[in-house]
């Protein structure tokens, strides 16, 4: 049974990453700070195959801990998202970067076989073509410090020495929608979805941008992907995770949106610049990994809607259910 340790192991995507690990067959070990509260993960204590710590990442103490016997690491702790990351840039950079970088050197030190970073298709900014799609060979243009932070992480792990007993992959999220035990409603299919599905009329600005999107579960299938294929496929090597046919400018997911919702009120504000702007293609994780997504944008629409209208959620628009 391989040992994993998910840092940030009880939020939006970790939560989902841990329980599918689970039902893989690994032993699951989470290290977080808890700091969006420990509901997403506490019925996992029940299972045997699964530890819990609660630290920091910046803490050579809590990594040791959760670090010992580990084989695989995906890391995943940090500060997430534009907004978040712009209410404290000196803990942003703290988590994302040094944070990360004392991960890394202690699973090295501890003899951690893979490391898993959960980076972000953000790291492109804006395409410099407008009809082509950026890949893992494009120049990175981050427009902000999240991506900055990634960048630089990812940087140094691509950086190490090759004889490094910890091998790091480095994966580039597509902006995530979906349900989760530790569900988001700041992000924009979720967002938009709940808006509308309230009966709300959506105010949407510089609808022409283009984003991939992939699910929380595909997300953390793409992890489970590099832990499973060999490793002189993924070591030192970059990933864009999602599918080539979900890239979607806003417009277009509110015109998916209105198929199930043909009520929706929308108000569209006209905004010509926006830092971000990227098509991405997802063919060298499909060609090299064999991956392929399981859900698609309507799927995540029709559960948010789902959620939404048959009153799982006491409010939706409770702060919890947002980053900041």
């Amino acid at each position: 049974m391989k040992k994993v340790l998910v840092t940030g192991g009880a939020g939006y995507i970790g939560s989902v990453l841990v329980k599918l690990l689970l039902e893989r067959g690994y032993f699951v070990r989470v290290l977080d700070n808890l700091s969006f509260g420990g509901e997403s993960i506490v019925e996992l204590l029940n299972n045997n195959s699964f530890e819990f710590v609660k630290g920091d990442i910046r803490n050579e103490e809590d990594l040791k801990i959760a670090l010992k016997d580990i084989d695989y690491v995906a890391h995943l702790a940090s500060i997430v998202g534009d907004p978040a990351c712009a209410v404290n840039p000196s803990l942003t950079r703290d988590i994302n970067v040094d944070g990360a970088k004392l991960t890394y050197d202690i699973a090295n030190k501890m003899g951690v076989k893979r490391f898993v970073f959960a980076s972000t298709c953000s790291n492109y900014g804006k395409m410099s073509d407008a009809n082509a799609y950026v890949d893992e060979t494009s120049e990175l243009k981050p427009v902000s410090l999240y991506a900055e932070t990634k960048v630089e992480f990812e940087n140094y792990l691509l950086s190490q020495n090759r004889n490094n007993i910890t091998k790091p992959t480095c994966l580039r999220f597509s902006t995530v929608y979906g349900l989760s035990p530790r569900i988001r409603f700041d992000l924009t299919v979720n967002e938009f979805t709940k808006e509308l599905a309230m009966g709300r009329e959506l105010v949407i600005f510089g609808e022409q941008f283009w984003r991939p999107y992939c699910h929380v579960l595909d997300l953390s299938r793409g992890v489970l992907a590099v832990f499973e294929a060999d490793l002189d496929k993924v070591e030192f090597n970059v990933f864009n995770v999602g599918d080539t046919n979900e890239n979607y400018q806003k417009q277009m997911i509110v015109d998916e949106i209105k198929k199930q919702l043909p009520e929706a009120k929308v108000k569209y504000v006209q905004k010509n610049e926006d830092p971000r702007d990227y098509r991405v293609s997802f063919e060298k994780i499909k060609n090299e990994l064999g991956f392929k997504i399981t859900k698609t944008v309507p799927d995540g629409i029709r559960q948010i809607i789902q959620v939404v209208k048959s009153g799982f959620l006491e409010n939706p628009d409770d702060q919890k259910y947002k980053n900041i």
